[in-house]
């Protein structure tokens, strides 16, 4: 499959990033329209690559751990795109760029399996729980950026060095409800996808049941935690950061997993 799509999505979001931590060292910080056009740019072409290769499987495009990194960059542009405006949380395309962008870089130093259409008929519950698992997964990865952005704006703050961009940062209170609302929004998806899996079909994978368990688990007691507001913001912000390198490592696992 052709890959221009997914290596110009990739180079945008550099781009992105690139012109951001520009912006960041000048004397006084501007937010760029042309960092916000290259994540746009970016999101398109992931947006034509996964049409392209569910195309190409006939169903959702998960099928290996190249396609899981490229969908759960989409997801984290998706859910920035859509909430970070809402969030005045502007400055976290700086943080969500480089994510991507690395996200895509080792994707595509992976093979990219053969696109073998399943000669069984499309469940679309399984379609549905893996989709709706990932697109949760962005959301914990975005609530894992604004943890960072909370810690690095709590760190300015002890240190009492301030760096211009420091004072186009949203409020830490603000960073938390984001943080928090994120992390929600990501538990209630990941629940209807682990639904939709148990309900027809995923319960018989042994070590894929063990995992979504896990992670549900991870991020009812964080959701749990969160509601109950018996943790600070800064203790949220690290099991947020903390949960979210979890989940990649455990993803990477259940794929290494399921080629041995």
């Amino acid at each position: 499959m052709d890959r221009s799509a997914l290596v110009a999505s990739t180079l945008f979001f550099l781009v992105g990033f690139v012109l951001s931590v520009q912006n960041l060292r000048a004397r006084v910080y501007r937010p760029s329209r042309w960092s916000f056009f290259a994540a746009l740019s970016g999101f398109a072409l992931q947006t034509v690559w996964l049409s392209q290769r569910g195309q190409e499987l006939g169903r959702c495009p998960l099928s290996s751990l190249f396609d899981v990194l490229v969908f759960l960059g989409w997801s984290v542009t998706l859910l920035y795109l859509l909430t970070g405006a809402t969030y005045r949380m502007s400055l976290l395309g700086v943080f969500s760029s480089p994510l991507v962008f690395l996200l895509q870089a080792v994707a595509l130093l992976l093979p990219l399996p053969p696109a073998l259409k399943s000669s069984a008929p499309l469940n679309s519950w399984l379609e549905l729980h893996a989709a709706v698992s990932v697109v949760a997964y962005g959301a914990f990865a975005l609530a894992g950026i604004a943890g960072v952005t909370l810690l690095v704006q709590e760190r300015q703050l002890k240190t009492r060095k301030l760096h211009s961009f420091f004072y186009h940062f949203p409020p830490i209170h603000d960073l938390a409800a984001a943080n928090r609302r994120l992390v929600y929004i990501g538990f209630v998806l990941l629940s209807v996808g682990l639904f939709a899996g148990l309900r027809e079909g995923m319960a018989h994978v042994g070590l894929l049941r063990v995992v979504s368990f896990g992670l549900w688990l991870l991020y009812g007691f964080l959701s749990l935690a969160l509601g109950s507001k018996r943790i600070s913001p800064q203790r949220a912000a690290w099991l947020a950061s903390g949960s979210f390198l979890i989940l990649l490592l455990t993803v990477w696992a259940v794929q290494l997993a399921s080629k041995g």
